[in-house]
């Protein structure tokens, strides 16, 4: 960088006609300025400048030193210039990567809204739950849903994220509803692989605070939420779901709280970062925007709540 500045202090100069002059304009002392092309010369290893009595010259090479020279001090200060302007005001492009679902059911429909507030900024929106390295991958932020693991990433809580057993009328009609943790057991239940493994360890506390761990299992597993919820829906078993991705079918009853008496800690949604000392104002703009938009209370738990089924005594798996 010292060498680009010493660049533009010999431009200045050809375009003052004296080192003076062009020192006055920059703020600087005649004396810093003379050392500063001296050693621009001693690092060239060439004389960029003749001087006569009334005024500089350039010699030859300080010739094709301007010539070839100036673009590239203009480039840099018109970069400069954007990117100091870009510190101040909402605009850039933001590249976000979401989690897919939520991604898609709550945080898409709100893009417009972000949008017309910063006409300024662009936006490429990444949809997948896998959990990428911000960095490498060149992402200014994540959405991301669960707990937390330790990282060097920033994190800020956008809502709170709670978590039920739910299964369709139809299943518990035909197998019953389980009274206890324990009774899952012996139920069909439909089991999400993510990057760790199988999540087949369902974790619900009691009246009195004590954790039930279960290990459950069934005939159904994928690597998909949506598609958990599909087989849920088509009456395949129960599953395990955060409340924003069933509150619509549990309002219509198209599916059933089941255990509700032994809840599931909640986790978090939460804006991920890179750990930066400057935020850039678009990451700051949309983080704001979408904890004004969830609110204390998330608009998925704004609606009306679904009637939790009474438990009942546990039938026997059968197929009829």
């Amino acid at each position: 960088m010292d060498r680009l500045d010493d660049l533009a202090l010999f431009l200045r100069v050809l375009d003052q006609g004296s080192i003076s002059a062009a020192a006055r304009s920059l703020d600087l002392s005649v004396a810093v300025a003379s050392q500063r092309l001296k050693r621009l010369e001693r690092t060239l290893g060439v004389r960029l400048l003749q001087r006569t009595t009334r005024r500089l010259h350039p010699t030859p090479e300080g010739m094709a030193l301007a010539e070839q020279g100036r673009p590239l001090v203009e480039d840099l200060e018109a970069l400069t210039s954007g990117l100091r302007q870009s510190a101040t005001e909402v605009s850039g492009t933001l590249r976000v990567t979401l989690s897919a679902s939520f991604g898609r059911q709550y945080i898409s429909p709100l893009l417009p809204e972000f949008l017309e507030r910063h006409p300024r900024v662009r936006l490429s929106v990444h949809l997948s739950d896998e959990m990428l390295d911000l960095v490498s991958a060149g992402f200014d932020l994540a959405i991301r849903i669960g707990a937390l693991v330790d990282s060097s990433l920033v994190a800020r809580k956008l809502a709170v994220n709670r978590r039920v057993l739910c299964a369709a009328p139809s299943y518990l009609r035909r197998y019953g509803h389980p009274r206890t943790p324990e009774d899952l057991a012996a139920h069909e239940c439909l089991v999400l692989v993510g990057s760790g493994g199988r999540q087949d360890v369902w974790r619900l506390t009691d009246a009195h605070g004590r954790e039930h761990a279960v290990k459950v299992g069934g005939r159904f597993e994928t690597t998909l939420g949506e598609v958990i919820r599909d087989a849920s829906l088509a009456g395949l078993g129960i599953s395990h779901h955060s409340l924003w991705h069933v509150q619509d079918d549990l309002c219509a009853g198209r599916l059933v709280r089941v255990l509700p008496a032994y809840p599931i800690a909640d986790t978090g949604i939460y804006a991920l970062m890179p750990q930066r000392r400057l935020v850039p104002p678009r990451v700051r703009a949309f983080v704001d925007f979408l904890a004004e938009r969830f609110g204390e209370v998330p608009p998925w738990e704004r609606a009306r709540k679904a009637t939790p089924t009474p438990a009942r005594r546990p039938q026997h798996l059968t197929n009829t």
